[in-house]
This record gives structure tokens, C-alpha cells and sequence, in this order.
């Protein structure tokens, strides 16, 4: 990558291989030993650094250090000094589930960092004093010269001394899904990451070859280490549903307060006692503040952890469904989560025929079809069948099913792809080899980009050397091309015809891969390399993509209806990202990507900008992906990252959301990340994306209603003082009202069902909180009909029991004033039932919606109406709460009065009053 400077500076990349030794004052020959302790003392030892964890008391203390905790907290000091004993335990009890799910979840980036450090190599072959040896990787320095072979995990990162054939597997680390041949040439210096082929990174597999190597950086300091300090930097701020969440406990608290004072105030100066008052005024903020909101958040977000679960969305932090909802853009890896990472041949020409070939993956099904249709058994025949004989006899890859019964790859994806493409024609891998055994093997070369097997000919009793490459290496060594089955000399005329047909295919960024033969009279059991690069035929090329996921065209789509941007970021090369992202649905015709190499020449604010537009960025480093979240996030956009390699880390760490693929990814990745999808499906986000939109708005349903029969009983306690009424409710009367009949209806609000396809609908905007202002003026207005048809019932109570008795209100029998408390206290106990449905909608009418859509909704309704009646009309209810039985006229008033929460609230709806919903 263009920054992957050492200590001092420089890009060994780019500099010969005389001054990358003189640079580390090392030679060929290795280290002395003597040396070797001193270097360690000066570049430590050769491993990832882990942040000392924070202590379980420090982590306790974090978690408790937090807005809504201390309102929680206080909550519970007002509520012991009340006397609510059963009302402080409860505040207490959600505190402690509160910390200790938080401290659970806590230390995210230092098990990240465990996996970073069990991908290291354990051991490494290096030169000490002329002589090879193996030590643990820990102790290798700048300077040793590594000793690679296949299946080797490198140590360091190192520069290329010296290749055979030599080929690593990057993929997890650049997103490069094919292995990448390494060799000795010098590269330009602001090359990025994944085009450096003379270098070899920490942790990467040697899939083939050998070669030497020498360490240019260790630990931290090489790519690997960049990234695991990237991922212990990233990203510790709070999720926005904790934002809103944290704003939303502020205000509790401050009102709360105020309301609390207010009441006091008022109590003194309508001649109270004050320590009356005090209590007075801590019933007040008893019933100002919900203590049950943190825990019907806890249960809304773990029930819909729950749902995502069952759709193979692994949610590793509550808040991540919600945030997801509201994210405004996905950035997606290319390889292996937009695509497959399987290698598919999508196109075969030849002189006479040019045909598509269906079917993806290492699944041999599939069908070949020309402009004339389908081509199968017989119809292959003439260079069509030669080419896809080449491609499975010159081939080193092969098949089979695993367990699952599910098709396998041993050997390269380019081989692989060839070796499925000739099966969707009919041809079988043995009867073929055995058809025409191999005699000798050149095998391929990154320096001379081809591969060549010798062959009996058994139609001549002679031979013939196969050769698939590059093809304008191969177009170069042929003197003859098939045409009609025969071959022709190759004119300027010929030439022309395959160059542009390259360049056709080229340009729909598929990877070529051309095919000649040549038939050698006598039979030979050797092959060199003189006999292969003249006189060849060409026979044709194969065009070969790693296909997209059908699956992920649709959620694409589905996403983009929803409002939500998709940008591609991969280390895969420009061309090819810009194609895939057009096929899917990211960009549009004639976008194209921008490159990391661009992305060094622009400043934060043109970066910026560009973010605004372009869709696909390609050939970035782990730190462009970094800046590129960053510069999205600074126009306000909630940015959720996917990726399966090392290098998504730092991102997906730093995103909003990191969402991590199960099966194809990493295990620094999943630690990294929020979510993990377990079946490594982009549309699963989309579910997500859904599920995330309902939870939220399923909050505000929770919220509104909490809000507004809490402030409905803090008006109403304010209001009888006021007007100079006794009390009208009792401490266990509010207290019951707060714990039963809000949590009898609090939890069903939460697991509302959707109301219709939310995915139709925009993002919320970043700043929106979790009450908005339509939904605190609806709560305005509801609140105060909750306090005058409570006081309204309780003075009219009051009066007919005056009346009736013929005495004072100072005078007033205690029977009847408990009969009038025992009205009021049921009838705010059921407009709180009444608002239970109403909360469901918001704009429009709540029969619109199906009444009985939620069953749950009055299956708790039903209960706490039950409860009520046991309360009023038992003898053990009589006696704890204090009330008397009511008769079935004063039920009757008691509903008429508290519905009209519901009419007032439906007649809104209906003349549109409350605004924009979100479902």
C-alpha cells in the first residue's frame, strides 16, 4: 500500500535490491548471531502488542458512569425515602442487569486482538550465520533472511530476494482473491499494497513455489501490526440509539426535577406542612420518572437479537439492530461478500463461435449457448471442444464434494473455473486424462505468464503441448490459428480479429485466459521452453469472473428503495470493481472507481466531497477504508461496514455498525465487528436493515406511552394540589399503576409486528431522537385528558359523598373519600389501557392496522384489567391498597371517561395532526 513505510521512512518496494540490504545493514547470507540480540533490544520482538484490559472495577465503574444510570440511581434514593421499598429493589435490579450486560460486552478490541495474534506464524526458517535454522517467529528481526516453501505462514513482511514459482495467499488481508505470484522486479514506490509483488506480508499462506526473503519490518510495525493498532484505536463512541437514549435520560431527569420542586413550592404555599411536602414532592418524581424504561428497552432489543438470530444475523451488541435501522450507508467489501470468491468461466470464443456459459460457483451445472442456443454433447465440436479440453487437461485443480455434499476446490480458482467449464460441456475429468496421459509439465510463471503440458496424441501416435496463459503472450508465440476446424496461418487480418475481441471482453472486466496447441511429430516425454513459444495455434480464451451473488443483486436493490446508499470498497483492481459494482446495482453506467492511489493525492475536504458521489472505491489499504468511513461520517451518514478479511478490521471497528461475514470471514473480523451474518448473505442485512426500523419505532411506541401516563400522573397529583383536593392516590396506588399496568402493556408495544413494508420508507434522519417533537406534542396533549378525567372522576366523587353525607370536605368521612380514590385510581389505571392501543399508531387510524394484529398487546391489557378488578373487589385487595368495591355504574363512567383518550388520539390520526410515521 502507498503507506506502508518502514521506520525510517522508506519504501523498500521500491528500491533495488543492493540498497534494501545496505538499508538494514543485513546481507544475503543472514545475520550473525551476535548481531541478532542487539536488534531485538532495538525493534522488540516480533509480535502484536496488546493494550493492558481494564480491570473489572474500572469496567463496572464505566458502565455506571452514564446518564440514565444516575437518573436510575436517583430514582431509587427518591423511592427509599418514600417508603417504596418494592419500587427501590426494582430500580436497583435493572441498575445491576444494566451493568452487568454492559461489562459483558465490554473489551471488544482486545479480543480482536487475540485473533490478530493467533494468525502470526508460530515458527520461521531463517539464515543465522550462513546457515538455515528454525526458530519461533517471535524472535526474527530486520535483516534475517527468510527461508519460504509451500505451506509456510510468513513471519514478517519481507522483500523478495529470490522466487520459484513462488505464490501467497493474500486475499484475507488485500481482498485479492486469486493467489498472487511474487517475484524480484522493483515497482513503482506509490504501488499500492496489493500490486507490490515483490514483497510477502505477516501472516499470509504460501500456496506454491519457494523463495527467499528478506524481513524489512516486524510486530507493529508491519502491515498485520498497522491494523491491529487501527483496530485498538478505532471506534469506542456511543451507538446513536445510546446517543438518543442518553439525551432522552437528561431530560427525564432535569423535568423530573423541576416537576419535584414545583410541587413542593406550591404545597408550601397553600399552607402544608414542608417535610408533608418533601414526601409530597418525592411521590411527584416517583411518578415523573419510568423506572421500567431500561429494562423494556433491554427486552425490545434482546427479543429482536432474537428474531435476527432465527435469520442468521448474530447480533454480538444490542444496540446494533437498532443502529442498523437507522443506517444511511452500507460499505461493502467486493470479494466474498458481493461476490461468491468463486471463479466462474461466463464467456467462451473461439475464430467461429462466441458463447455464454451459465451457472456459477464450483457447481459443475450449467449450459454453454451460442447466438444459435444451446450447445451440448455433440454440438461442442471443432476449437470450441479443443478449448475446453486444453482447459481440463492443462490444469492442476480438482473437485470433489465434501460432507455436505457440496462441491470443493484443491488447486487454484483460475484452474478450478477451467476444469468446471469443461464438465457444463459434457467432458469428463478421467476419461479424459486417460484419453490423453500427461507426459511433462512447464508449470506457470508469473515472469512468463503461461503453462504448457505435454500430451499423447493418440489420433498420430505423436504428442502435442497444451499451453493456456496470458493471452497476448500466448497470441505472440502462435503462428497459426484455428478457423472451421483447421488451422490457418496467422495474418495482420487475424491478429486484428482476436486483439479486438480481447479488448471487448476486457473491457467487461473479465479476467482472459488464452489457449493454444501444437503438434510435435515425434513422440517426446520431455518439454522445454523453446519448443513451446513458436509455432503454437491458437485455439481461443476462456473470459472468467468471480460472479455476483444472485442474492445480493436483490438486497441491493431492496436497500436502495429503502433509502440506504451501497458503496463498494475493495483492493480489488479498478476495472473489474467498477463492472461488478454496475451489475449489481452500486453504480450506474459509466461510473467508474477511484483508486487508492488517487485517494493519497486528496485532502480531507475534497475526500469529503467525492464521498457524496463516487460509489466504488478500489485498490485501498486499510487505512484509505478508515478515511473513507470518516469522511462519509462527517456529512452526518450512519455508515455500517461489512467485510470477512484481517484488512476490514480498522473499518469495521470505526463504522457505526461492522458487520462480519460467518463463514467466508476472519475470526479478527467477527471480533471486530457488531453483527455477524451467519450465512455470509448480503440480503440478510436488508432483513436487518428492516428489523432495526421496526425495533425503533417499537422504542418510541414504549417511550410515548411510559411518557405520557407518567406525566399524566404527575399532572394530576400537581392538579388535586392546586385545587386544594386531598390527595388522589396513594403511594402503593402509584406505585402499583407504575410497575403493573405499565409493564402489562409496555412489552407487547415492543414487539409491535410491521405495519407494512417499512422498507418503502427513507432512513431517519441522524439527528432524530427517540422523541421527536410531533411525538412530544401528541404527548402534550394526551397527558393533561389523563389528569382532568382522573381529577375530573375524583371530585365528582368527592361531591356526591359530601352531598350525600351533609358535611364539609373537612369534615369528610373517610369511606368516602377512599370510594373517590378508589375511582381514580382505577381510572387512571384504565386510560392507561386505552392509550395502550391508541401508542400502537401514530398517524393513522389504529383499526387500520388490524385491532387484533397484536394478540400480545391484549393479552396484557386483559391481565392488567384482571388485576385491577382483584385489586377492588378482593378482600386481600381491599385491605393492602386501601380501596373499596365499585359498582357497575361507576365501571361504566370509569370507561367512558378513560376512552376518550383513544377518541381524542383517533380523531388526530384522522385529521393528520401528528405528522410523518416511521413503522
Amino acid at each position: 500500500m502507498a503507506d506502508n513505510n518502514n521506520r525510517t521512512g522508506q519504501h523498500w518496494h521500491s528500491m533495488k535490491e543492493e540498497s534494501v540490504f545496505q538499508g538494514l545493514a543485513a546481507d544475503k547470507e543472514g545475520l550473525k548471531q551476535a548481531d541478532v540480540q542487539r536488534r531485538l533490544e532495538e525493534h522488540g520482538s516480533n509480535t502484536l502488542e496488546v493494550q493492558a484490559g481494564d480491570s473489572l472495577l474500572t469496567m463496572v465503574l464505566r458502565q455506571v458512569h452514564h446518564p440514565l444510570i444516575y437518573l436510575l440511581l436517583g430514582a431509587g434514593l427518591v423511592s427509599v425515602l418514600a417508603g417504596h421499598a418494592v419500587d427501590a429493589l426494582v430500580i436497583g435490579g435493572v441498575v445491576v442487569l444494566n451493568t452487568v450486560l454492559g461489562v459483558f460486552q465490554e473489551n471488544k478490541a482486545g479480543q480482536a486482538m487475540a485473533s490478530l495474534r493467533r494468525m502470526t506464524a508460530p515458527h520461521a526458517r531463517v539464515l543465522r550465520d550462513g546457515n538455515a535454522v528454525e526458530i519461533s517467529a517471535e524472535e526474527v528481526v530486520p535483516g534475517d533472511v527468510l527461508l519460504i516453501e509451500t505451506g509456510d505462514r510468513i513471519a514478517a513482511d519481507a522483500r523478495v530476494i529470490e522466487s520459484t514459482e513462488l505464490r501467497t495467499d493474500e486475499s484475507a488481508l488485500t481482498g485479492e482473491s486469486e493467489p498472487v505470484s511474487k517475484n524480484t522486479v522493483v515497482v513503482a514506490e506509490e504501488c499500492a499494497m496489493a500490486d507490490q509483488h515483490n514483497m510477502v506480508w505477516m501472516s499470509t499462506a504460501v500456496t506454491a513455489g519457494r523463495g527467499r526473503a528478506v524481513v524489512v519490518d516486524t510486530g507493529m510495525k508491519t502491515s498485520l501490526g498497522k491494523i491491529a493498532g487501527q483496530v485498538q484505536e478505532s471506534g469506542g463512541e456511543d451507538t446513536p440509539l445510546q446517543q438518543r437514549l442518553a439525551r432522552l435520560s437528561t431530560v427525564l431527569g432535569v423535568a423530573g426535577c423541576a416537576l419535584s420542586a414545583v410541587v413542593f413550592l406550591l404545597g408550601v404555599m397553600r399552607g402544608h406542612g414542608w417535610l408533608d411536602m418533601v414526601f409530597y414532592a418525592l411521590a411527584t418524581a416517583v411518578s415523573a420518572i419510568p423506572e421500567g424504561l431500561p429494562a423494556v428497552i433491554s427486552v425490545t432489543l434482546a427479543l429482536g437479537v432474537q428474531r435476527m438470530t432465527g435469520r442468521n444475523a448474530i447480533v454480538r451488541r444490542l444496540p446494533a439492530v437498532e443502529t442498523l435501522g437507522s443506517t444511511t450507508v452500507i460499505c461493502t467489501d467486493k470479494t466474498g461478500t458481493i461476490t461468491r470468491n468463486e471463479m466462474t468461466v461466463t464467456r467462451l470464443w473461439t475464430w467461429n463461435t462466441a458463447c455464454e456459459v451459465t451457472g456459477g460457483g464450483y457447481t459443475p451445472e450449467g449450459e454453454i449457448h451460442s447466438e444459435e442456443g444451446s450447445l451440448a454433447g455433440g454440438a461442442i465440436e471443432g476449437a470450441l471442444h479443443l478449448l475446453l479440453r486444453i482447459g481440463l487437461l492443462n490444469n492442476n485443480a480438482r473437485l470433489s464434494k465434501n460432507e455436505e455434499e457440496v462441491w470443493e476446490l484443491n488447486g487454484t480458482p483460475t484452474e478450478g473455473a477451467l476444469l468446471v467449464a469443461a464438465q457444463k460441456a459434457g467432458l469428463t475429468v478421467q476419461d479424459t486424462q486417460d484419453d490423453a496421459p500427461r507426459l511433462a509439465e512447464i508449470p506457470f510463471s508469473s515472469e512468463f505468464k503461461y503453462m504448457a503440458t505435454l500430451h499423447e496424441d493418440t489420433s498420430d501416435a505423436g504428442t502435442v503441448a497444451y499451453v493456456k496463459g496470458a493471452p497476448d503472450r500466448v497470441l505472440s508465440y502462435c503462428s497459426h490459428i484455428m478457423v472451421d476446424g483447421a488451422p490457418v496461418a496467422l495474418g495482420e487480418e487475424e491478429v486484428q480479429k482476436v486483439e479486438e475481441a480481447l479488448e471487448g471482453y476486457g473491457d467487461q472486466a473479465l479476467r482472459l485466459v488464452a489457449a493454444a496447441y501444437k503438434t510435435l511429430p515425434e513422440k517426446s516425454a520431455s518439454l522445454d521452453r523453446d519448443g513451446v513459444e513458436e509455432g503454437l495455434t491458437f485455439v481461443g480464451f476462456w473470459g472468467i469472473v468471480d460472479p455476483p451473488r444472485p442474492e445480493s443483486i436483490e438486497a441491493i436493490h431492496a436497500a436502495r428503495e429503502a433509502g440506504i446508499r451501497i458503496v463498494m470498497i475493495t483492493g480489488d483492481h479498478a476495472v473489474t470493481a467498477a463492472a461488478i459494482a454496475r451489475e449489481v446495482g452500486i453504480a450506474e453506467a459509466g461510473d467508474t472507481a477511484i483508486t487508492g492511489a488517487q485517494l493519497d493525492k486528496m485532502d480531507e475536504q475534497a475526500l469529503i466531497e467525492q464521498a457524496r458521489q463516487v460509489n466504488v472505491f478500489a485498490r485501498v489499504s486499510p487505512a484509505h477504508k478508515l478515511r473513507i468511513l470518516k469522511a462519509l461520517k462527517a456529512k452526518g451518514a450512519i455508515v455500517a461496514m461489512t467485510g470477512d478479511g484481517v484488512n476490514d478490521a480498522p473499518a469495521l471497528k470505526g463504522a457505526d455498525i461492522g458487520i462480519a461475514m460467518g463463514k467466508g470471514g476472519t475470526e479478527v473480523a467477527r471480533e471486530a465487528s457488531d453483527m455477524v451474518l451467519a450465512d455470509d448473505n448480503f440480503s440478510t442485512i436488508v432483513h436487518a436493515v428492516e428489523e432495526g426500523r421496526v425495533i425503533f419505532s417499537n422504542l418510541r411506541r414504549v417511550v410515548f406511552f411510559l411518557m405520557t401516563t407518567n406525566l399524566g400522573e404527575v399532572i394530576t397529583l400537581a392538579l388535586a394540589l392546586m385545587i386544594g383536593l386531598p390527595l388522589p392516590l396513594t403511594a402503593i396506588m402509584i406505585l402499583w399503576i407504575n410497575l403493573v399496568t405499565d409493564g402489562a402493556c409496555t412489552i407487547p408495544l415492543g414487539i409491535e409486528p410491521k405495519h407494512w413494508d417499512v422498507l418503502k420508507q427513507p432512513p431517519r434522519a441522524s439527528g432524530e431522537g427517540v422523541l421527536d417533537w410531533i411525538t412530544l406534542r401528541r404527548m402534550l396533549i394526551l397527558a393533561p385528558i389523563i389528569a382532568v378525567g382522573t381529577i375530573g372522576l375524583f371530585a365528582y366523587e368527592l361531591k356526591v359523598g359530601i352531598e350525600a353525607i351533609g358535611l364539609s370536605i373537612s369534615e369528610l368521612e373517610e369511606a368516602s373519600k377512599v370510594h373517590a380514590q378508589t375511582v381514580a385510581f382505577t381510572t387512571l389505571a384504565a386510560f392507561q389501557w386505552f392509550e395502550a392501543l391508541s401508542a400502537r399508531t401514530d398517524k393513522v387510524s389504529v383499526f387500520s392496522v388490524g385491532i387484533f394484529q397484536n394478540l400480545w398487546l391484549w393479552v396484557g391489557i386483559l391481565g392488567a384489567v384482571v388485576l385491577q378488578v382483584l385489586v377492588v373487589h378482593t378482600v386481600v385487595g381491599q385491605t393492602l391498597f386501601g380501596v373499596s368495591a365499585l359498582s357497575v355504574v361507576d365501571w361504566l363512567i370509569i370507561t367512558l371517561v378513560s376512552s376518550s383518550i383513544l377518541v381524542v388520539d383517533e380523531g388526530m390520526k384522522i385529521m393528520g395532526l401528528h405528522g410523518r410515521q416511521h413503522v
